[in-house]
C-alpha cells in the first residue's frame, strides 16, 4: 500500500466514525510564539485542548511537521538512521471531550489490524505504569496478552504541553520489523534500535498540571494521536527504512538518475531527498533562505544536503531540478506545493548558487586546517560559519565522519560574543492560557456598529475566574463591537460603562472564538452578568483605513510582480500599516514607485468599501 493510499484510507476511517476532516496547517504556527515550526499534528488545535469552544468535536488531519530545532531536533541523525526526519506526515485524530480512552484505543487497533490488515502476532503495546485503566483495556476489551503489555514511565509514557497545564499519560503501539534488525523491546537497553518501532502513539489528556506539581482532573479530557505516516508505509511495504518506502524512492530514484556523473552515497541520497521534502514545504509557506530565525533553520538544511551532494563531486547547483518530482509524488495531498512550485525552484536555485560560491572556499579553509591539527577549533567552527556559510551541522558532519572531535564549546562562546554586538535574537515564549472553560464563542458585531449593549460573562483576574472585578484584569461579553488584536490589526481600546461602573478598554485579544479585554476599572465595580454599555475609541476610523490600505498593496504588488506574492503578516494601528510579502527577489526602485502609483490611485477614487464573512476557501476562489 502507497503512502498516499494510507493517507487517504486514514482520513476516510475517521470520517465514517464522525470525525470532522481538516486540512493540516501550515508549518508557520499562527498565533503561537512558543514554536518556530509546527512540529506535532496537535498544534493547531492547541486552543481547544485548553478550553476554547472547537467547531467539532473530533477532527482528523494530516500534518506535515517539521522537527529541526528546540526539544525535538533530528537534523543531525538525518540520513545516518532509518527512521529520522526533518519532515515527516503526522496522522492524528482527536477529541475534544467527545470520547476518550477505551473509544481512542479501539479506532487505532480496528484501523490497524482490519484495515491495514496487520497482524496482531506483530504488535506490542506500552502504556504508562499508573495508568492501569489503559491497561486494562487493551487486556481485558481488546484482548492483548498481557505479555506484550509492557508498562513505562513517566519518560516514554507521559505527554505535557508545558510545566503547567494539561498533560496525561499516553499509550503507543510498536510494530516489530523481525529478528533479522537489531534492537530491544520498548523500555530494555536496547530500545533505541530499529527492530520495534513505535508506530502510533494515543495521548489522553486528563489532567491540568498546578505550579506546585499536582494534577488536577480537567473538566472536559480531551484525545491527541499521532501515527507516522513515513513509519507505517514503512510496514505496509515490507522494509525496515522509511527511506526505501515510494515517497522516498520517487525521490531518490531520479536524483540518482540525473546525477549518473557523481557516485551518490546512501546517506547522501537520503539526506537530499528528506532535506528537499523539507525545503519545499518550509518555502511553500513562505519562508525563503535568510540569516534569521525560520529563515535560517531553512538555509541549514539546504546546505547541508548541498554539502553531501558537493563531497560526491557535484559542484552547480541541482536540488532545485527535483522540485517537480516532489510535486508528482505529494502535489495532490498539498496543492500548495504545486502552485508555489516555481517560486520554490527559483528560490532554491538562487540559494544553491550561492552557496556553491563560498562552499570550495571554505572547505579548502577547514582542509588546510586539519593538515595541521586534528580537531575542529572553536574559532574555526565560527569562522566557518560567519564568513562562508557554513552551519554549525556541517562542521558537526564532517568531524563525525573522520572521527575527530569538535569545539562546541569555543564555537558557542563565539557565537555568545557576537550575539553580544548585535541585536538580541527574537524570543519564542509560551503564552499563558486563559481559565475560559465553558465559555461559548463571543459574537463580533464591529463590523457594523461600534457601540452595544452586551452583558459580562466571564471576569479574570489573577488568571483565575472571580465573581466581582474591582482594579484591573480580563473581560468577556456575549457580544462585543471591540476587536480582538488578529490578521495584523492592533486590539481596539475604548470604554464600558454602566450607572455604577466606568472601565477603560486598554487593548483586547483573542483565545480560540473567544474575545477578551483588558481593562482598567476608573469607577466602581463589574461584576458577573451586569450589563454594560461599549464604546469603541476613534481611533478605529483611522485604523480601519490602513487595514484597506494593506489589501490595496497586495494587490498592487500581484499586478505588478505576479499572482505569487503571497501576504506573510502585517501591523496596522492608528499611526501606520506595515505589509510581510514573500517574493523569490527584491523589488527595483521602479517597481516600488509604480505600487505606490497604483495604491494612490485607488485611494484618490474613493471606491466604496465593504465587510463580508465568507471561508478561507470562498476568499481565495474570489481572489
Amino acid at each position: 500500500m502507497q503512502a498516499n493510499e494510507i493517507r487517504k484510507l486514514f482520513l476516510a476511517y475517521f470520517c465514517e466514525n464522525n470525525h470532522s476532516i481538516v486540512p493540516g496547517a501550515s508549518l508557520i504556527p499562527l498565533n503561537d510564539p512558543s514554536l518556530l515550526f509546527v512540529n506535532a499534528g496537535m498544534v493547531q488545535f492547541k486552543d481547544y485542548f485548553l478550553g476554547a469552544p472547537a467547531p467539532y468535536h473530533c477532527a482528523v488531519s494530516a500534518q506535515p511537521c517539521l522537527r529541526v530545532g528546540g526539544k525535538h531536533n533530528d537534523l543531525k541523525n538525518v540520513g545516518h538512521t532509518t527512521r529520522h526526519h526533518t519532515l515527516f506526515e503526522m496522522l492524528g485524530n482527536f477529541s475534544f471531550g467527545d470520547y476518550f480512552k477505551e473509544k481512542a484505543i479501539k479506532f487505532a487497533w480496528t484501523f490497524i489490524t482490519a484495515k491495514l490488515n496487520i497482524s496482531i502476532d506483530k504488535l506490542w503495546v506500552t502504556v504508562h505504569h499508573d495508568d492501569q485503566e489503559s491497561y486494562a483495556i487493551w487486556r481485558d476489551i481488546i484482548g492483548i496478552d498481557e505479555s506484550r503489555i509492557i508498562k513505562c514511565g513517566d519518560e516514554d509514557n507521559f505527554w505535557s504541553m508545558g510545566d503547567t497545564g494539561p498533560c496525561g499519560p499516553c499509550t503507543e503501539i510498536f510494530y516489530d520489523h523481525g529478528p533479522s534488525i537489531a534492537g530491544g523491546l520498548p523500555g530494555t537497553t536496547d530500545a533505541d534500535g530499529d527492530r520495534y518501532v513505535e508506530i502510533w502513539n494515543l495521548v489522553f489528556m486528563q489532567f491540568d498540571r498546578q505550579v506546585d506539581g499536582t494534577k488536577q482532573l480537567l473538566p472536559q479530557p480531551c484525545v491527541d494521536t499521532g501515527m507516522g505516516l513515513e513509519r507505517i508505509a514503512a510496514v505496509m511495504q515490507g522494509v525496515a527504512s522509511n527511506f526505501d518506502t515510494d515517497g522516498f524512492k520517487s525521490l531518490m530514484q531520479p536524483i540518482q538518475e540525473k546525477l549518473g556523473h557523481v557516485t551518490l552515497t546512501k546517506i547522501a541520497l537520503q539526506v537530499m531527498a528528506d532535506h528537499l521534502r523539507s525545503s519545499a514545504f518550509i518555502m511553500a509557506s513562505g519562508i525563503y533562505p535568510g540569516n534569521e530565525g525560520r529563515a535560517y533553520v531553512l538555509r541549514r538544511i539546504i546546505r547541508r544536503a548541498l554539502r553531501y551532494a558537493y563531497q560526491c563531486g557535484q559542484k552547480t547547483p541541482v536540488m532545485y531540478r527535483f522540485v517537480s518530482d516532489l510535486v508528482d509524488n505529494l502535489g495532490e495531498a498539498y496543492p500548495i506545493l504545486q502552485s508555489e512550485q516555481l517560486n520554490i525552484e527559483a528560490a532554491l536555485k538562487k540559494e544553491e548558487e550561492k552557496f556553491y560560491q563560498t562552499l570550495e572556499q571554505g572547505m579548502n579553509l577547514l582542509e588546510s586546517a586539519l593538515k595541521e591539527e586534528d580537531k575542529i577549533s572553536g574559532d574555526l567552527a565560527f569562522k566557518l560559519y560567519d564568513i562562508y556559510g557554513f552551519p554549525i551541522d556541517i562542521a558537526e558532519d564532517i568531524a563525525n565522519e573522520r572521527n575527530i572531535s569538535i569545539d562546541m564549546d569555543g564555537y558557542m562562546a563565539n557565537m555568545d560574543r557576537q550575539r553580544q554586538r548585535s541585536k538580541a535574537a527574537s524570543k519564542f515564549s509560551a503564552q499563558q492560557a486563559l481559565p475560559l472553560e465553558k465559555i461559548s464563542e463571543t459574537v463580533f458585531i464591529g463590523a457594523v456598529t461600534l457601540e452595544s449593549s452586551s452583558r459580562v460573562l466571564a471576569l479574570i483576574e489573577d488568571g483565575k475566574r472571580v465573581d466581582t472585578l474591582s482594579s484591573s484584569g480580563l473581560v468577556v461579553l456575549d457580544a462585543t463591537p471591540f476587536y480582538p488584536e488578529g490578521g495584523g490589526q492592533v486590539g481596539d481600546i475604548g470604554v464600558m460603562f454602566n450607572a455604577s461602573t466606568k472601565i477603560d478598554v486598554l487593548d483586547t485579544q483573542k483565545q480560540g472564538g473567544i474575545v477578551v479585554h483588558h481593562v482598567q476599572i476608573a469607577s466602581g465595580q463589574i461584576t458577573l452578568d451586569d450589563s454594560v454599555e461599549c464604546q469603541v475609541d476613534s481611533k478605529r476610523l483611522a485604523i480601519k483605513r490602513h487595514h484597506s490600505a494593506t489589501h490595496l498593496l497586495h494587490a498592487a504588488l500581484r499586478k505588478v510582480l505576479g499572482p505569487s506574492v503571497e501576504q506573510k503578516g502585517s501591523l496596522v494601528d492608528d499611526m501606520r500599516l506595515r505589509f510581510d510579502f514573500a517574493c523569490t527577489s527584491p523589488l527595483s526602485i521602479q517597481d516600488q514607485e509604480t505600487v505606490e502609483k497604483l495604491v494612490n490611485e485607488h485611494i484618490y477614487a474613493a471606491l466604496p468599501v465593504t465587510a463580508e464573512e465568507m471561508s478561507m476557501e470562498e476568499a481565495i476562489d474570489q481572489g
